[in-house]
């Protein structure tokens, strides 16, 4: 038995979807048009049918729980969203007289004749390989297992519809985690792109062997998380680390670095900091090194102080820079900091340094539990996404190329 059958859900959806994609084009022509609500009525259907079809609408059961019809209505929102704007989209253009694909470029070095699509497919073989190797079937087999009850060794499963994500929403270790991410993601990215900025900036002036510091400054990015996780144990360990030797014989004082929560986020974050602040100061230098002297020579005439000529001049050219990193340097703080948390910390003292990621690791492998660990990936995976499109959008209209 459901609490809404499988037909009137989708009849209910393919309504919704006519009547939000009729209404789109009503506003954008003031016609009316038919088509547009068929369309919308088509999208609604193939979103319900995408999202409730692998889960047998499992979500909208008899003896469901409201937070489990609100996860699958969601997932169809989700979905439907995005078919009504890709028909949208296709639509608008088409209506503009514009190619929905791209026209092919030619260009010197450009693939021509007719084999040219054979030879770039031959071309590009070993990279898909690589990546549906390793990147695009392990993507498949997490959607796979987020339905499913599944132990690490064990050979059965067992199908639990979203059993496995309402769990994790009603853990408030859970939420816990994703607060420390949040956290530490926003230490790293300030803490990596402020000083990575003031270090090329300071590295760019003309000073005799420039080069040299460079080379040193960057050296860092190279070393693995893992290894830079070992270094900064050696510097901050309570008791044989080398920074509270210094402090203790210079100012009578120790820091419970790795044995206090604040301590030891604060300490995650530096370690993570050190390690990619390297990536940040290399385009940093490449960005400075694209802006045109002439433009703060001119400022500086006309009687900019140094810090008006970095404000309203260097740092806008840097924007394009800027934006690249922090959105690579908020995926490194999601994704990449678990091995600096397992050597450091191990997620203590007391679960209080357990980022997300690291939660995966708790989860999957040490508590055997595959499906709990594939549905926290996958929420991970769709926050960072979110968080970058939100990036993507919010700083549009902020970002310039060129002078």
């Amino acid at each position: 038995m459901f609490v809404v059958s499988p037909w009137l859900l989708n009849a209910l959806v393919a309504l919704a979807g006519g009547v939000v994609l009729a209404a789109s084009f009503w506003q954008r022509s003031r016609q009316l048009r038919l088509w547009a609500f068929g369309v919308g009525a088509v999208a609604g259907v193939a979103a319900t049918s995408l999202a409730m079809m692998p889960l047998s609408y499992c979500t909208f059961e008899q003896g469901r729980t409201a937070l489990d019809i609100a996860l699958g209505s969601l997932t169809i929102l989700v979905i439907a969203t995005l078919l009504l704007g890709l028909a949208y989209w296709c639509f608008a253009r088409s209506s503009r007289g514009e190619s929905l694909l791209p026209a092919p470029e030619s260009y010197a070095g450009a693939f021509q004749g007719k084999a040219a699509p054979i030879i770039a497919a031959l071309c590009l073989l070993p990279t898909l390989v690589v990546l549906s190797v390793f990147h695009y079937y392990p993507l498949f087999q997490t959607f796979s297992l987020v339905t499913r009850l599944v132990r690490l060794g064990a050979p059965r499963t067992k199908f639990v519809c979203l059993d496995n994500f309402t769990s994790l929403f009603r853990d408030p270790e859970y939420w816990y985690s994703l607060l420390f991410t949040f956290v530490i993601a926003i230490g790293i990215v300030i803490v990596t792109m402020s000083f990575g900025l003031l270090i090329a900036q300071m590295v760019n002036l003309p000073i005799r062997g420039a080069n040299v510091y460079r080379a040193l400054l960057i050296w860092p990015v190279a070393i693995s998380p893992v290894v830079a996780g070992i270094l900064f144990q050696l510097l901050l360990n309570p008791v044989t680390g080398v920074v509270n030797h210094l402090l203790d014989s210079s100012l009578g004082i120790k820091v419970p670095w790795l044995n206090q929560a604040g301590f030891a986020t604060l300490s995650i974050i530096l370690t993570a900091a050190w390690n990619q602040i390297g990536f940040n100061i290399l385009f940093f230098i490449a960005g400075l090194k694209n802006i045109s002297s002439e433009l703060l020579e001119a400022a500086y005439i006309d009687g900019a102080t140094p810090w008006q000529g970095f404000f309203k001049i260097t740092f806008p050219l840097l924007s394009p820079f800027t934006f690249f990193l922090v959105v690579t340097n908020t995926a490194y703080a999601f994704f990449q900091t678990f091995g600096v948390i397992d050597v450091l910390t191990r997620g203590g003292p007391v679960n209080a340094t357990v980022s997300a990621m690291y939660r995966v690791y708790v989860i999957g492998v040490l508590g055997k539990d595959l499906g709990k660990a594939a549905a926290q990936s996958l929420i991970l995976l769709l926050i960072v996404v979110a968080i970058t499109v939100i990036q993507f959008r919010s700083s549009r209209e902020r970002v310039t190329y060129g002078v």
